[in-house]
């Protein structure tokens, strides 16, 4: 069975941050990164080279694939913020219309800046994805 891609690294989440080239993705990835941390009470860690990732988890599939992944995160792309785990709590759908400007795709939330979002909002979208991942989906406390 093929390994996980996406690991935890030991890069530095800061020089990873830091180097984003784009001033209001930048700011916004910082701003992300203390709105996680402080939600979650993790520490922020390099999971690949682009993911900042809070938490972790182990999950079974039902095919038999099993490996270890993020609770919750972020990566700031080119042109939007790709949040990972906030759309999987059982408040995520009916948080999500509150929630502002977004688009989400296959586990992924997606917002262009955190001032088209209600940041009330995205953190409890926060808290109740990692809540939600680390209760109900990690399997290592069966």
């Amino acid at each position: 069975m093929a390994e996980n891609k996406t690991v935890p690294t030991g890069a530095s989440v800061e020089e990873f941050l830091s180097s984003v080239e784009h001033p209001g993705r930048k700011a916004d990835s910082f701003e992300l990164l203390r709105l996680m941390t402080d939600t979650t009470g993790q520490t922020a860690v390099m999971w690949g080279p682009s993911i900042v990732g809070f938490g972790s988890y182990h999950y079974k599939g039902a095919s038999g694939r099993e490996g270890d992944y993020l609770a919750v995160g972020f990566s700031p792309r080119k042109g939007e913020l790709a949040l990972y785990g906030l759309i999987y709590g059982p408040d995520a759908e009916r948080l999500l219309p509150e929630l502002g400007k977004h688009k989400t795709g296959v586990g992924c939330l997606y917002i262009k800046r955190l001032d088209d979002v209600d940041p009330a909002v995205l953190e409890q979208l926060v808290r109740t994805g990692y809540n939600y991942i680390m209760q109900e989906l990690d399997t290592t406390k069966d």
